[in-house]
């Protein structure tokens, strides 16, 4: 049996099957960690949703911002933006179910055999393992209680930094950008989501989320996608994963059990530079 963490699909199906052969995947041995953004800019959205959830059990897949992004349009809290290509999702005879199951999905996964935790795209400095689990639970919560009003207040500019006394959809709010959307962070936690290049790039005072001093989760190893300029990174106890797939890049996986890498090329998909979100 094997545990294959793999990053970024959105949409690119056919890459995607590629991989799975590339590893020898068989469901009745062997599980799949997906970090999330299974949708959007790829060709194939629907093809990818709906084979990850026949997987059933067979594949931990966490929430992404392009996943959570499909389901805010599709709850009408949202609109399609150049680029996106969904449609075919959102149309589609057993989009309720698909979406249903998708809503359903946590945004935070740790295995306390493997020792390894997995995330879409970030923690913030002051939360453990512990914390990340029981933050991401609120979020879960939050969408099986009450999605309509989650995702009417998903996005927003304040609050830019976590503190333990937030309360309310800001606090949901920037509990969702942590762990979807960030990729630099100041020392106290503050963050920016504009940079989108790799390190070297963010304003001045900024540093990779997983590079601060001081990082309370810095002592499990941490699998992440979200960050197609960084490509495949194995620094400071963290995997990054997305290595770029819907940019004509490659799509890859880790084997978490014994850490080697397996990549495939993709060529499907080449959106322009400027649709990078």
């Amino acid at each position: 049996m094997a545990t294959w963490a793999i990053g970024d699909i959105q949409g690119c199906f056919d890459e995607f099957q590629a991989l799975l052969g590339a590893i020898d995947f068989r469901p009745d041995r062997d599980r799949l960690w997906l970090v999330g953004d299974l949708v959007n800019r790829g060709p194939q959205s629907l093809e990818t949703l709906r084979f990850v959830h026949a997987l059933g059990d067979g594949a931990v897949t966490l929430l992404g911002n392009h996943d959570l992004h499909l389901l805010a349009v599709a709850a009408g809290h949202g609109h399609l933006r150049r680029g996106d290509t969904l449609d075919k999702v959102l149309a589609a005879s057993d989009a309720d179910s698909l979406l249903d199951w998708l809503r359903r999905r946590p945004l935070f996964h740790y295995d306390a055999g493997l020792g390894v935790a997995m995330v879409h795209a970030a923690l913030a400095p002051g939360w453990n393992i512990a914390a990340a689990a029981a933050l991401a639970g609120e979020i879960q919560t939050a969408l099986a209680d009450d999605a309509d009003g989650y995702f009417k207040h998903m996005y927003g500019d304040s609050a830019h930094c976590w503190h333990d006394d937030l309360h309310g959809w800001r606090r949901l709010r920037v509990i969702t950008d942590y762990l979807t959307r960030v990729r630099f962070c100041r020392p106290d936690g503050t963050y920016e989501m504009r940079s989108k290049g790799p390190p070297g790039t963010q304003p001045e005072g900024y540093l990779p989320w997983y590079a601060l001093p001081g990082r309370a989760s810095a002592g499990t190893p941490i699998v992440f996608g979200h960050w197609s300029s960084l490509g495949i990174s194995d620094k400071d106890n963290v995997y990054a994963l997305d290595t770029g797939c819907v940019w004509g890049r490659q799509l890859s996986a880790l084997c978490l059990e014994d850490r080697h890498w397996v990549s495939v090329d993709c060529n499907a998909h080449k959106p322009a530079a400027s649709d990078i979100r």
